[in-house]
């Protein structure tokens, strides 16, 4: 049987929804680079399809701390991680771009 299996369970559905998150961000830049036609079609492509890896890379890497912190039975302070705040800025930034996108197809 798992040890902690609640805890281990809930800390693996967390990361495998940044994981979606991080399919929708690169799935819009791929849209991005077939709607749009101007100049910042490519670089608007580029920081997308960067930031979907940069998300899941993030996700990961917060997965495994989480998952060290159950194993070692330590108690996780209520206080966000830093990968969590960051996460939630690019995340927020990345509504803000496609937002000004949006704006621009007008």
């Amino acid at each position: 049987m798992i040890v902690n299996f609640a805890d281990n369970s809930a800390n693996e559905r967390t990361f495998l929804a940044w994981v979606r998150t991080a399919i929708a961000i690169v799935g819009f830049g791929l849209a991005f680079s077939r709607i749009g036609a101007g100049n910042g079609t490519f670089w608007t492509e580029m920081a997308l399809l960067s930031s979907g890896a940069f998300v899941v890379l993030v996700a990961f890497l917060r997965m495994r701390h989480v998952r060290r912190k159950i194993a070692d039975m330590e108690q996780l302070d209520d206080d966000a991680l830093a990968a969590d705040g960051l996460l939630l800025v690019l995340v927020a930034g990345l509504f803000l771009m496609l937002g000004a996108f949006v704006v621009k197809l007008r």
